[in-house]
């Protein structure tokens, strides 16, 4: 199997390591024998800025997540102009409902930068499913959470205010449940952010700085703390930040 930085991402898999699977939380419900079964389907790939996990129209072949780095959501609406949904941070999975229908794919998930993503192939996630209690229990709860992130990434995208625009992306991707391995800072640039907002760099730059005024967060170099993740997305939920 190549290793080649530009062969395609499917061909730089590889087995995952100890720490790989250390920051996979799903992993940690598992019984040791599921655990050894899930394990042994596990792929890992190095994704470069700009490669895509996830294509719209094309089959489900796996349930990913990321281990380090950071990943957009997107599609395309009827004019071909990109649309952004979500950020996918570390220690967060997606596509549960995809796999859980085993239907093509109607988003796009793209590596904002260098990320190490992981691939759980569907069977495996099926076999889960049907013979793992604590795992339906694991996607059941994750399927709740990203109902409520979905709604409230819908808020956002109409309302005017952008400072609070800027509040509740920060919130999705701080999603202490949905992305548990991202802790009280959040490793993301201005730049990315704006990806993730649809939003100028100069325009997150004054919603942040706004935000820290408010005490909500502290801006740090490569990246932003979330010091009270609760308290942000009650207040990114006021629309008068």
């Amino acid at each position: 199997m190549s290793n080649h930085a530009d062969a395609p991402l499917y061909l730089r898999a590889r087995a995952p390591s100890a720490s790989d699977l250390d920051s996979i939380p799903w992993l940690k419900v598992l019984n040791p024998a599921d655990r050894l079964h899930a394990v042994s389907a596990l792929k890992v790939g190095d994704a470069n800025p700009g490669d895509y996990l996830v294509r719209m129209g094309k089959p489900v072949t796996y349930w990913f997540g990321v281990i380090d780095g950071l990943l957009k959501m997107d599609s395309n609406d009827a004019s071909g102009r990109s649309v952004s949904f979500i950020g996918v941070a570390p220690g967060g999975w997606f596509g549960e409902g995809t796999a859980l229908k085993r239907e093509s794919y109607r988003y796009n998930i793209q590596a904002l930068r260098k990320s190490v993503v992981a691939g759980l192939p569907i069977d495996t996630f099926h076999w889960l499913l049907d013979n793992s209690i604590a795992f339906n229990r694991f996607v059941l709860h994750q399927l709740n959470e990203r109902v409520s992130q979905f709604i409230s990434t819908v808020e956002a995208d109409r309302l005017s205010n952008t400072n609070a625009r800027v509040a509740r992306t920060l919130v999705t991707l701080a999603h202490p449940t949905l992305s548990p391995n991202v802790g009280e800072v959040l490793r993301i640039t201005q730049q990315e952010l704006g990806s993730l907002c649809g939003l100028s760099r100069q325009r997150v730059n004054e919603a942040l700085r706004a935000l820290e005024s408010a005490a909500l967060i502290r801006v740090e170099y490569g990246g932003v703390r979330v010091p009270d993740w609760s308290l942000l997305r009650t207040a990114s939920q006021t629309h008068d930040l």
